[in-house]
Order: structure tokens, then C-alpha cells, then sequence
């Protein structure tokens, strides 16, 4: 009795805010709450179980629940009180009619059943309350069937009967498209793309509707025919354009302005080159259409947390016409609103960069060349990419140590410049110093590259330089990290192979083999693999890509396994200079020795390029400011503390007389 009296709150008109009770299959009660807010009346057993109930009398269709965490979460609700069926049935007939001169017959006697709608459910007279008599005579623009959609609630079940019946009319009465035609259809598709009722999207049964309904609305618009050369049809939620275009003519574009919501608007433009044009063999049509919400309806489909920030623009485009040029307008503006071009893969239902290329980015719009492709990409769009979080500190931190560091650098070069005869006597000597110079050079050329990059992409971006500052960018960082390998490997062949000599041509061969030649291989066969698809840069910096390509693996794989080796140097040193002193004499002695060894850390952290073990905390969690600000602070100050403990040593270069003899013994 309780679950029949509050049953009857659920009606159409609440939009799935109220409480809905149903009576699960183990014969226990359960109640769904949503943003109004309920309680759960009995708390659901066993996470993961599902219940599936029939809708209140005046619908057809069930709605399942999922029971997480003890409570009973709506996941899909197909009750729907529209009849598909019957109104397809009725335009089918209405198109036969209007061909054959009357002699359609039954056309839509044998047609299948679309959708959810179930004829017979229902009260009694909704046929005639929403549909009115199936024998009357529809017009051959569908106008015929706009009130009673209209009228129909849009709930996740209706929205899903809608969907299909538009995918029917697209299949099987898309040819001769008129304007009334498109209108009707325009009229249809917006309402069930209303900003108001698109949370009401993430209960449709099924998940690949919205993709089900642009591929929908693509090829319908594609048949669109045009008068006078030129069509332009817009309702608030989606818009229609169309062309004639040929060989001889200017560039074209498709300019749009929408209403995202009741405060926002939304711009885009598609333009067709005039170098594009020059392709065609004969005169043909260009049709673009813009929805300003489906990207939202389409997002969850997205595997990583971007999400769409402009109108999906898709385009119909003659076979011969190989790319066109996008400006999207951002819905978010913010500083930190990076962008992707991307094309939705109708095949495979996603978000996809491969057939796009950043052109141009400023705070307020997008501009994107595409290579549409009939069987795939037809629909494009700018996804959000989130990054590192953008603040005064950061930003502070970040050009003070750029600064700092590169003044050390030069000042270290300087100085090594100054004392190489003296401090290379030796072989020894000379490759821990060939290596700590080598750090440095690749060092200062990475930071003056990053500078550069930074302002090749924030003032006018060009997409050739923005990849040649990336891949030398790439090149000098994964240097940095290989010389730092070669002085650990260096400095473990002091400490564990001290009666094995190397000739200087060997060593040489192999530090230039190691400290360049492996970064080379890896940034050309980056750029050689990714950079073909348009996946070698990301949108938001000239810097490696992560969410299409894993580019920046590239980078990351190399730099953590040197980091991690480094470390295990760091250890082989301390056990070797602490192995030695410690328990051997008084306490006085053991102190010395503690402290020896925290010097060694001091010293090797930075020269070893350990602080950068940081950033991986960087990559786990890219939006916490706090991360980005100790990883920016560490690496402010470690060419500073290698400079001072290095180029700045009082005795000897490498400024701690017991470690010296325990790295290089032959130095004597």
C-alpha cells in the first residue's frame, strides 16, 4: 500500500526530481531519491544488484535501478508515452502518398517496430489525446506530427523514441529533403536538445544515443535541398546551412551564433579555401550543421576528463574537398581552458584527434583544420584540456627559476671554461668534468627552448615552429637526463671497478653514444610516429602530446627509469662511504661520518637530477597547485645547489675531500 500512494508522485511532469517506490525482484522496497532528495525506506543488499520495474499506467517501458552503497540509484529509464510507431507510420504515408499519387497502400503496414513505444499500453484515449486520428492525411513536410512531439514530455524514454524515429525518417525518407522538410526535422531533434532537459540524457537506456542522433542529423541535412543556391534553417539548439559551390567561386564559410543556455551564447564558422574549391570537377553543395549541446551529451563516451567547450560542427562536403578551417568559440574563456581539435569516429563512437590540427588559440576562440572523411569523420568540436593549474605563485616560482637557472648555467660553463686545464689533468677528472659540462650545455638549451616555445605558442602560433621547438625542446631534456646517467654510471665505475682503466677515445665514444645519441633515436622516432596522425603536440603548449597519443611517454618513460637509477646510486655511494667509518671509533667520528654522507646526498641529489622524481607527483595529479609549486621549487634551485657544490667547490672540484678519493681512487 505504501508503494502504491507514493507511486503516484511520479508523473511526467516532474522531470525525475520526486521519489519513485518500486517493488524489487527479492520482494524488498526500495525508494529512489534524486535532487529533491528521499530517503531509502529499506536499503538495498547486495551492491551491484538490479531492479526492474514497470512504469505507472499512462507509460510504456520499465525503468532498472542499481543498488551502490545500500541504496537504490536510478540507472536508465525507458517510460515513454509517445508512440513512434504510429507516427512514423503516419509521415511514411504521407511521403508514399505524395510520390505515388495516392497509390502508397499500406506503406507502413510491414514497416518494423521503432523504438520503445508497446501499442496498447496505456490508458485508454492517450492514442487520440496525443496523436489524434491515424487516418487523417499527413503533409509531406511531417509538419503533421511536430504537436504531438512537442507536447510529449522530454524524459529519458521519450527522448529515446525520439532519437530513433529520427533515425528512422534519416534512413528510409531522406530522399528530396525540401526546406519544410529539414524544418520539421530541425524542430524535432531541438527539442530533445534543449539546454534545459539535457541531464535527463544520462537515463536513456541507450548509451550510444546521442551518437545514434548526430549521425542521424548528418545525413538527413546532407540530403538537403537547395534553393536559390543557398538554405539557412536555425532553431535554438541547432542550425542548418548549406551552399552551392564550385571551382570558380571565393572561399565559402558557414558563420553561426547560437544560444548555449539562457545567458551564454556561442559562436563558430567553417570556412572551405579557396584552394579547396579549386578541386572540384563541378558545381556541387556544401551543408554544415551546429548543435551547441550535444557535446555534452557526448561527453561521457570521452575516456579521459576533457570535455567539449564549443559547438559540434559537422559538415557534408563533396569527396574531392580534403580539409577545412574551423574557428569555434569557447563556452569556457578561463586562462586554464586549453583546447584539442578532435573529429567524432562515427564508427567507433569517440573523440579523436587524428583528423585535426591546431591552427591558432587565444583566450576566446579556437581556430582547427580538419580533414573530414565521409565514412568516419564528419562532426567536429574543441575539448577542454585540463592542465596544470594556473596561478600568480606558480607562474612567479616558475620564472624565477628559469631565470635563476640559466644565470647559473652560464656562470658555471663560465667558470669551467676558466679551470679546465687545471681540473683536467687527470682521466678521471676530465670525464667527471667533460659530463658535469655537458649537463649544464644541454640544461641552458632546454631553458632558453622552453622560453622560446612558450612565446612561439602564446603570441602567434605557428604549427611548423610550435613542432621543431617541441622536438628540440624534447631532445635537450631527455640529453640532460642521459648525461646524468652517464656521470652515474661514471661515478660507479670510480666507486666499483678501480683497477680497470678506460682510454679517453672509449669514453668518449661512449658518453656522446649515450648523453646524445640515445635522445636522438627516441625524439625522431616520436615525431616520426605520432606527428603523421597530428598527435605529437598538445593543444594547450608546444610540448608533447598525453591524451590522444601518449607522446609525452616518450619523455616520461626515459627521464623515471634514469631518476630511478640515479637513486640506486645514491645508495651504492652512501653504503660505500658510510660502510667504512661507522662503529669503527668514537662518536665524534660516526657524527663526521653522518654528516659525510648527507653531504653526499646533498650533492648527488641535484647533480643527479633526482628532484625531478617530483614531477611524476605532477603527473598522477596534474590539477594540485601544490604539487606543481614543490616541483617548481625544487628544480628552481637545483642547478643553483649543483653550481655552488660543483663550480663553487673550496679545495677540490668536488668540494668533499673524503668522498673524492672513495667516487675516482685513481685520482690519487
Amino acid at each position: 500500500m505504501l508503494c502504491e500512494m507514493l507511486s503516484i508522485l511520479y508523473t511526467p511532469d516532474t522531470h525525475i526530481t520526486d521519489c519513485v517506490c518500486c517493488l524489487s525482484p527479492c520482494n524488498s522496497v526500495c525508494l529512489v531519491y534524486f535532487p529533491d532528495a528521499c530517503i531509502n525506506l529499506i536499503p538495498c543488499q547486495d551492491n551491484g544488484a538490479i531492479c526492474i520495474q514497470p512504469c505507472s499506467p499512462s507509460f510504456h517501458g520499465e525503468t532498472s535501478f542499481v543498488c551502490e552503497d545500500r541504496k537504490w540509484q536510478m540507472l536508465s529509464d525507458a517510460c515513454a508515452n509517445l508512440d513512434v510507431q504510429s507516427l512514423f507510420q503516419r509521415i511514411s504515408q504521407s511521403e508514399l502518398l505524395s510520390c505515388s499519387g495516392g497509390h502508397g497502400g499500406a506503406a507502413g503496414e510491414h514497416l518494423p517496430f521503432v523504438g520503445g513505444g508497446k501499442p496498447g499500453h496505456g490508458k485508454p484515449g492517450d492514442g487520440a489525446k496525443h496523436f489524434g486520428a491515424g487516418n487523417h492525411s499527413c503533409q509531406a513536410d511531417f509538419s503533421c506530427i511536430i504537436p504531438d512531439i512537442l507536447s510529449s514530455p522530454a524524459i529519458p524514454g521519450n527522448i529515446a523514441d525520439i532519437v530513433e524515429l529520427l533515425k528512422k525518417i534519416s534512413l528510409q525518407l531522406s530522399e528530396n529533403v525540401t526546406r519544410g522538410k529539414m524544418q520539421s526535422y530541425s524542430r524535432i531533434a531541438n527539442h530533445i536538445l534543449n539546454s534545459s532537459i539535457i541531464s535527463n540524457w544520462a537515463f536513456v537506456k541507450d548509451r550510444n544515443a546521442g551518437s545514434i542522433l548526430l549521425d542521424s542529423v548528418n545525413l538527413f541535412a546532407g540530403k538537403l535541398l537547395l534553393r536559390n543556391g543557398s538554405e539557412s534553417i536555425q532553431e535554438p539548439f541547432i542550425a542548418t546551412k548549406g551552399y552551392s559551390i564550385h571551382r570558380n567561386t571565393s572561399a565559402k564559410s558557414f558563420d553561426f551564433s547560437m544560444e548555449f543556455n539562457s545567458t551564454v551564447n556561442i559562436t563558430g564558422q567553417v570556412v572551405i579555401p579557396e584552394d579547396e574549391l579549386l578541386r572540384l570537377p563541378r558545381a556541387s553543395k556544401a551543408i554544415s550543421v551546429a548543435l551547441p549541446t550535444l557535446g555534452a551529451i557526448l561527453e561521457p563516451n570521452q575516456p579521459d576528463p576533457a570535455f567539449v567547450n564549443g559547438l559540434v560542427l559537422s559538415v557534408s562536403l563533396p569527396e574531392e574537398l580534403r580539409s577545412v578551417v574551423l574557428t569555434f568559440g569557447k563556452l569556457d574563456r578561463r586562462e586554464q581552458a586549453g583546447a584539442r581539435c578532435v573529429g567524432w569516429h562515427s564508427l567507433e563512437r569517440r573523440w579523436d584527434a587524428g583528423p585535426c590540427a591546431l591552427r591558432a588559440l587565444s583566450a576566446a576562440a579556437v581556430v582547427c583544420q580538419c580533414a573530414p572523411r565521409r565514412r568516419a569523420y564528419r562532426s567536429f568540436s574543441i575539448l577542454m584540456a585540463p592542465g596544470a593549474p594556473r596561478s600568480p605563485l606558480l607562474a612567479l616560482l616558475t620564472r624565477l627559476g628559469l631565470g635563476l637557472s640559466i644565470l647559473s648555467l652560464l656562470l658555471c660553463l663560465l667558470i669551467e671554461a676558466l679551470v679546465w686545464r687545471h681540473v683536467t689533468k687527470t682521466q678521471i677528472t676530465f670525464m667527471r668534468h667533460f659530463c658535469l659540462v655537458n649537463i649544464a650545455a644541454s640544461l641552458l638549451v632546454a631553458d632558453v627552448l622552453f622560453i622560446l616555445a612558450a612565446i612561439v605558442h602564446d603570441t602567434a602560433l605557428n604549427y611548423q615552429l610550435c613542432v621543431a621547438a617541441t622536438f628540440f625542446l624534447h631532445f635537450f631534456y631527455l640529453a640532460l637526463f642521459f648525461w646524468m646517467f652517464t656521470l652515474g654510471l661514471l661515478i660507479l665505475y670510480g666507486l666499483l671497478l678501480i683497477f680497470f682503466k678506460i682510454t679517453r677515445s672509449a669514453f668518449l665514444a661512449a658518453a656522446f653514444s649515450i648523453g646524445y645519441g640515445c635522445p636522438l633515436v627516441i625524439s625522431v622516432l616520436t615525431v616520426a610516429i605520432t606527428e603523421p596522425k597530428n598527435g605529437y603536440l598538445r593543444s594547450e603548449a608546444c610540448w608533447l602530446n598525453w591524451y590522444e597519443t601518449k607522446a609525452l611517454l616518450a619523455f616520461v618513460v626515459p627521464a623515471l627509469s634514469i631518476i630511478v637509477m640515479n637513486l640506486i646510486v645514491v645508495v651504492v655511494v652512501v653504503v660505500k662511504t658510510g660502510r667504512s667509518s661507522f662503529g669503527e671509533g668514537c662518536k665524534s667520528q660516526d657524527l663526521s661520518s653522518m654528516i659525510r654522507v648527507s653531504k653526499n646526498v646533498a650533492l648527488l641529489t641535484p647533480l643527479l637530477g633526482l628532484t625531478w622524481g617530483f614531477g611524476l607527483a605532477t603527473i598522477i595529479d596534474s590539477r594540485s597547485l601544490a604539487f606543481h609549486v614543490v616541483f617548481a621549487l625544487l628544480n628552481a634551485f637545483q642547478t643553483r645547489e649543483a653550481l655552488r657544490m660543483n663550480c663553487f667547490s673550496s679545495r677540490r672540484t668536488w668540494g668533499l675531500e673524503k668522498v673524492k678519493f672513495i667516487y675516482f681512487p685513481i685520482n690519487g
